[in-house]
C-alpha cells in the first residue's frame, strides 16, 4: 500500500466527521426559565399512576406489619 493510499484512506476516515458539530437540532425545544422552573419543581413529586398504587400498598403492608410488632424491654 502506497502513502498516496493512507492518506485517502485518512481523508474519507476524516470526512466522515465532517457533519457532527452541524448537526440538525430541529429536534431541541426552546422552553421560558418560568416553564422550566415549573417542570422542574414538578420533578420532586411522583405522578405516575402505577408507581403511587404500589406506594399505597406498601403503606397497607407496613401497616398491617405493625400491628403484629411486639417491643419488649430487655
Amino acid at each position: 500500500m502506497s502513502n498516496f493510499d493512507n492518506h485517502d484512506k485518512d481523508h474519507d476516515h476524516d470526512r466522515s466527521y465532517e457533519n457532527e458539530s452541524t448537526r440538525d437540532t430541529t429536534p431541541m425545544v426552546s422552553i421560558s426559565l418560568r416553564e422550566y422552573d415549573k417542570l422542574k419543581s414538578g420533578s420532586a413529586f411522583i405522578t405516575d399512576k402505577a408507581t403511587i398504587d404500589i406506594i399505597d400498598n406498601l403503606e397497607r403492608l407496613v401497616r398491617a406489619l405493625r400491628k403484629h410488632i411486639v417491643r419488649s424491654e430487655i
